[in-house]
């Protein structure tokens, strides 16, 4: 589907926040596969890896045959601070911690981008806004926490007098039960991106890049992502 194409008000059901992402790619399979019209919506915000994200995306809606839209919000990283974005500090290296994660935060993300997949889903005839968050997440970004979630969702609800509502489906999972999920349903993972320094290949250094590594568990030969310290081949 083409990315400014409109969707008939009576076949979508839901709206997927998109990053490209594995949680986001494995979570759009997954409806998929059980048959729920969804369309896709991603955003360009200014991340330092959205270049890499995006046609991603892209090319994953063309293969499942998804409605697709990317929406630009160059404010979030002409006004926002965060090392996530290409305005801000070096993406920090090493595991996915406190220390490191709180650096890559970016202020009030979610929400705002939950808020525009909302008036999009609204418009479109969509009940559903779903967000592939998972436990992972929680203690470390505020915007991902079950009592926010919960706390928005009832924001939605009211501010569409029920139109709408949203979906964490992942929440209780962690990454690497997602990753089992996407095997399941045949996710190619080389299209999707995780590393937030954006570079040719995935550095494999960063807090992300660790986390996607031992979620396709990389020490078992499983993860066929191409890192900086492979050759040209995916290693096995």
């Amino acid at each position: 589907m083409q990315e400014n194409e409109t969707p008939m008000t009576s076949s979508i059901e839901s709206v997927l926040v998109l990053s490209g992402g594995m949680d986001s790619t494995v979570l759009l399979y997954d409806l998929m596969a059980k048959k729920r019209q969804t369309a896709a919506i991603s955003f360009d915000y200014g991340s330092r890896h959205n270049h890499r994200e995006l046609p991603m995306a892209a090319a994953t809606c063309e293969k499942l045959g998804v409605i697709h839209r990317i929406i630009r919000l160059p404010f979030i990283g002409e006004l926002f601070s965060s090392a996530l974005l290409k305005t801000g500090p070096p993406i920090p290296e090493g595991s996915y911690d406190t220390a490191n994660l709180s650096q890559t935060v970016v202020p009030f993300r979610n929400p705002i981008l939950m808020s525009i997949a909302v008036g999009y889903a609204a418009s479109i005839g969509a009940k559903e806004v779903l967000l592939a968050s998972h436990s992972g997440d929680h203690a470390l970004y505020p915007d991902c926490r079950k009592t926010f979630n919960e706390a928005f969702d009832q924001a939605v609800r009211l501010g569409t007098d029920n139109a709408v509502h949203l979906s964490f489906p992942y929440a209780g999972l962690d990454k690497g039960q997602i990753a089992e999920i996407g095997r399941r349903l045949g996710v190619d993972f080389t299209l999707t991106w995780t590393c937030y320094k954006g570079g040719n290949r995935h550095c494999g250094r960063c807090s992300a890049c660790v986390e996607r590594s031992q979620a396709l568990k990389r020490s078992e030969g499983l993860d066929p992502t191409l890192y900086e310290d492979q050759g040209e081949h995916h290693g096995r």
